[in-house]
């Protein structure tokens, strides 16, 4: 049996639910990971489960905030990402259909100083130790999100980005790669290995009209996972709608 997820940082979730509701009635995904609500948890949006969605939440006032909305029941498996031990909404672990899916919101880097940048790379370091466990337990699993890593210079527009930027540094890439060598396939990559499809589109200088956008939402499969890839389709046409987010959803479909 299939199964599609799609990954989506809505950039506010209450500004961006009939955008929401609308692609879910369009595209009708299994499963759909949100990142970057902006909102508490009890203030979600009670339209997705009406239009008939299982909603688990980790919400934070004004920032950050990840959610899953499937169609079927789902066991929730952590709220918070293990051995990540900051007081922020950004990872949400559920297993359904058999495998484990984690959504992440993982720290940009940039704002913070020194002390912003180390957290993400403690992000980084935690998720990679949460996949060795995976591994070693041999499950099904699956992390999808807004990775806030363009993993090579082909994942960002020339120009879009300065050389310093914590998305491109040298220790960011080497979590994300860390990743890889443990085993997990980058899903977008394994079908399409070049190319540049963009992810997110800055609201400024027309950058969705001039293609100069950035690689970093992400789906990272584990083995079996890999095997059961169909396709990976970034839904540019989202960003071309009146008052989108900023990012657009990757779609992922497994046979």
């Amino acid at each position: 049996m299939s199964f599609t997820f799609a990954s989506w940082n809505v950039n506010s979730i209450r500004q961006r639910e009939k955008h929401v509701l609308d692609w879910l009635d369009r595209k009708k995904p299994d499963l759909l990971c949100l990142q970057e609500l902006k909102c508490e948890t009890h203030l979600f949006p009670a339209s997705f489960a009406e239009a008939g969605y299982h909603p688990v939440v980790v919400g934070q006032k004004a920032y950050n905030g990840v959610a899953m909305l499937s169609r079927t029941p789902v066991e929730i498996t952590h709220e918070k990402l293990p051995g990540f031990d900051h007081d922020v909404a950004r990872y949400v672990e559920i297993r359904v259909s058999g495998m484990v899916i984690g959504n992440l919101y993982l720290p940009n880097g940039n704002s913070g100083g020194a002390t912003g940048f180390a957290t993400k790379l403690e992000f980084f370091d935690a998720l990679a130790q949460r996949a060795q466990a995976l591994l070693n337990a041999e499950e099904d699993f699956l992390f999808t999100g807004d990775f806030n890593v363009c993993p090579t210079d082909e994942d960002f527009a020339p120009g879009a980005l300065s050389p310093d930027d914590a998305l491109l540094r040298p220790e960011s890439r080497a979590g994300w790669r860390r990743l890889l060598w443990l085993g997990l396939t980058d899903a977008l990559r394994a079908i399409r290995p070049t190319g540049r499809d963009y992810t997110f589109y800055d609201y400024q200088n027309a950058a969705f009209q001039r293609n100069a956008g950035l690689r970093i939402d992400h789906a990272l499969l584990s083995p079996r996972l890999t095997e059961r890839l169909v396709s990976v389709t970034p839904d540019r046409d989202e960003r071309a709608k009146d008052q989108p987010s900023d990012h657009i959803p990757l779609v992922v479909t497994l046979a």
